[in-house]
């Protein structure tokens, strides 16, 4: 399994203090795959904290290229991404929230299905999973982005996966923006962040 290379945002006091502090694990799209960590800068958190401190310690990894977030390989080395990260930061395992855009949506769904408890609540923007999956994520708290003129990945993809959450009994949000395509939709990450989701319990 290859180890991923990430981009990690520390809050200036989270290491000198006795708290423990939430995570963040963004999933990018297909076009920042690679070897160049500063890819990862043109959306979402790695973008966000450039200019604006964030009260989350947050882990950007990069996939690597001609490879997806969805594969199972990739899907078990986040999870040990996540947990090593734990082992070497003060975070607080309650709070860990996961978020991706396009193919880091689908890679979002497909973790999170994955290990299902090991998130408080996530939010896949502009992605898909597989439906039959509802039933493994029913009881995490979710909240799904899509621009409607997503002309990348198919509104339908969210909305799916969406109505299979609610058949299964999911706590589930779905926010669709009438005039955002596939890459501004990414902005919505600030109310998601903001919202300040509570700890699973």
């Amino acid at each position: 399994m290859t180890k991923l290379n990430y981009l990690l945002y520390v809050p200036k006091n989270a290491v000198s203090t006795k708290k423990k502090w939430p995570l963040m694990l963004f999933l990018h799209g297909a076009g920042e795959r690679g070897n160049n960590l500063k890819q990862l800068k043109k959306h979402g958190p790695p973008k966000i904290v450039t200019r604006k401190e964030l009260p989350f310690i947050i882990a950007s990894p990069q996939c690597p290229k001609n490879d997806w977030w969805s594969d199972p390989q990739r899907i078990e080395g986040l999870n040990t991404l996540i947990d090593d990260l734990i082992k070497r930061y003060p975070i607080d395992k309650q709070r860990i929230y996961l978020t991706g855009l396009s193919m880091g949506g689908y890679g979002t769904w497909h973790l999170a299905a994955a290990y299902p408890d090991k998130f408080a609540a996530i939010a896949p923007i502009c992605g898909g999973g597989n439906p039959k999956d509802a039933g493994k994520l029913a009881n995490l708290p979710t909240w799904a982005f899509h621009g409607a003129k997503d002309n990348v990945v198919p509104l339908e993809r969210s909305q799916e996966m969406v109505d299979a959450l609610k058949k299964a009994g999911g706590d589930v949000t779905f926010t669709v923006c009438p005039i955002v395509n596939n890459i501004s939709v990414n902005l919505l990450l600030v109310g998601f962040l903001g919202a300040f989701l509570p700890p699973k319990t």
